[in-house]
């Protein structure tokens, strides 16, 4: 199965000007935890939820006037719309992210892929389930059991 049968076509996304609270409001009317940053018509990074708390909110930001390119990842991993399913899947992997955002042979933004599209999309459960096993690792701490 190809990335183009399952991605999200024509994503939403915001302009590396746009402020912090502004792009959080995108988010929220969206309902969605990410969002592809462009300078004009060039992806140049993207932020998720998690970014917005973490780098922003949690630092104190004045979110109303700092702009979402001051806390973007701009180290991108990107496929193209006829990226091999399995193969998106191993990026993912390898590089522990939920998200992808998808890139035609001019390198324009054309659709975003997620674990949940392949979850819900392809029905491969088992395969999405794997997946979220291996990017999660690190994001679970030890924590002391808790005494009842």
């Amino acid at each position: 199965m190809k990335i183009n049968e399952i991605m999200t076509k024509d994503p939403e996304t915001a302009q590396v000007t746009d402020s912090i609270m502004d792009v959080a409001s995108m988010m929220r009317d969206l309902n969605v935890g990410f969002m592809p940053i462009m300078d004009g018509d060039m992806l140049v990074g993207c932020v998720t939820d998690r970014d917005i708390t973490i780098r922003a909110v949690a630092e104190g930001m004045d979110t109303a006037n700092a702009s979402v390119g001051e806390i973007m990842s701009t180290e991108l991993h990107v496929v193209s719309p006829d990226t091999d399913l399995d193969d998106a899947a191993h990026i993912m992997e390898e590089f522990q992210i939920r998200r992808l955002p998808v890139v035609n042979e001019n390198g324009n933004l054309v659709g975003v892929v997620s674990l949940g599209d392949i979850a819900v999309r392809t029905k491969e459960l088992e395969e999405a389930g794997e997946i979220l096993e291996v990017i999660s690792e690190p994001s679970r701490p030890e924590r002391p059991e808790i005494a009842a």
